[in-house]
């Protein structure tokens, strides 16, 4: 049987595309969460140079679920005294649906729009930054 082979960047290939090599809104919106967390962590996806637990992102991440007290502990420190925990944490919430195994369940474009302009507002609420949350 003949498979077509998958194209694209390692680390950013949603599940469902390097299965079947059929690409989807969905396809796409599994990228988009490994994006949020190459945002929030300032960590490329896949970096060789760290420890064997640390080199690829989704799997690093994981051990710092945003609704942990450790969480604060992955966001870059360039955005530390920029953005609110409570902002932060949406976004890895936002990045975590994105990444569902499930493509049926991940959010909609729409959805996704609509949850980081809330981060956003969060943020611009001022209260509790990344920095106050040690």
């Amino acid at each position: 049987m003949y498979r077509q082979q998958t194209i694209g960047t390692h680390g950013y290939a949603a599940p469902e595309y390097v299965e079947t090599g059929h690409l989807s809104i969905h396809s796409d919106l599994w990228s988009f969460g490994v994006v949020l967390y190459e945002i929030l962590t300032g960590r490329r996806v896949l970096e060789r140079h760290r420890p064997t637990a640390e080199q690829k992102l989704l799997y690093w991440v994981r051990q710092y679920p945003a609704d942990s007290k450790k969480f604060s502990m992955i966001i870059d420190l360039l955005l530390r005294d920029q953005y609110s925990i409570n902002a932060a944490r949406k976004i890895a919430k936002l990045a975590d649906s994105c990444l569902n195994k499930n493509a049926k369940d991940r959010p909609t474009m729409n959805r996704v729009v609509e949850i980081l302009k809330q981060a956003i507002q969060d943020s611009q609420k001022g209260t509790n930054s990344v920095n106050n949350n040690y």
